[in-house]
């Protein structure tokens, strides 16, 4: 069964995109203004649709009391395509969100050239600091526009019960802008893994936690909050991930 909901699904997000990547594109560069951004939650809601009721992925939030209503920094665990769609219904309604992302993305035909023109951050992660000051530079100039900065820490998906290094590009952003930042954990991995064809149905647990100013912060610090809250949420809402953790408690 979940083969044959995994290849239903896999066909109507092709075709879904070939409708509709055309008229993001459009949309974005020759209508201008917000009009990419809704034509692109268009595309996205689509997905959404495929995801819910083919594939019988559903969400469950908790802590959405916690997403500040104005403009700020989310940093969120990455752990699959999933949350890259989800995760932009969790901002006020009416509020868009943009990605930081590596450019080598942007060369996906269709996807790629949709997320392009809506000027996501795009960064060459082997560019160093140059990299860094790209993300504050198109940042600051994104969440003074009114979008929501989503960046994945970890820079790269990662399995459920693990844990990359986090990296400093989020940190770098809030606190040279200086606004909120809020963490978030979920456990989308167990449901649709990373490079899977295979997903299976279940309810994604996403998680939004506290909130808070990175004004005057150095970055270690944020990086430091942000990483101990969204570990020890993980080992909340996934613990059978951490057998060590059980063991100790």
């Amino acid at each position: 069964m979940n083969l044959l909901r995994s290849t239903l699904f896999t066909l109507w997000a092709a075709l879904w995109t070939l409708l509709t990547a055309p008229l993001v594109i459009a949309a974005s560069l020759l209508l201008r203004g917000l009009w990419g951004y809704r034509a692109g939650r268009l595309w996205r809601l689509g997905i959404q649709f495929g995801v819910e009721n083919l594939l019988a992925i559903r969400p469950r939030v908790i802590g959405l009391e916690n997403m500040p209503q104005e403009p700020c920094v989310i940093l969120a665990k990455h752990q699959s395509a999933w949350e890259t769609m989800t995760l932009q219904d969790c901002v006020p309604h009416g509020a868009f969100c943009v990605f930081v992302l590596k450019k080598e993305l942007l060369r996906v035909p269709l996807i790629g050239w949709g997320l392009g023109a809506m000027k996501m951050i795009s960064i060459d992660r082997s560019a160093g600091k140059e990299a860094l000051d790209r993300v504050v530079e198109q940042g600051r100039e994104r969440l003074k526009s009114g979008f929501y900065v989503i960046i994945f820490p970890e820079g790269t998906r990662v399995a459920p019960g693990t844990t990359k290094r986090y990296k400093a590009g989020g940190a770098y952003l809030a606190t040279r802008v200086g606004c909120k930042v809020v963490p978030v954990a979920h456990d989308a991995g167990e449901f649709w893994p990373r490079q899977a064809f295979i997903k299976r149905p279940g309810t994604v647990t996403v998680s939004i936690g506290p909130a808070f100013d990175a004004t005057g912060l150095p970055e270690a610090e944020i990086n430091r909050r942000v990483e101990e809250w969204i570990e020890a949420e993980m080992r909340r809402i996934s613990p059978h991930r951490y057998p060590d953790a059980q063991s100790t408690a």
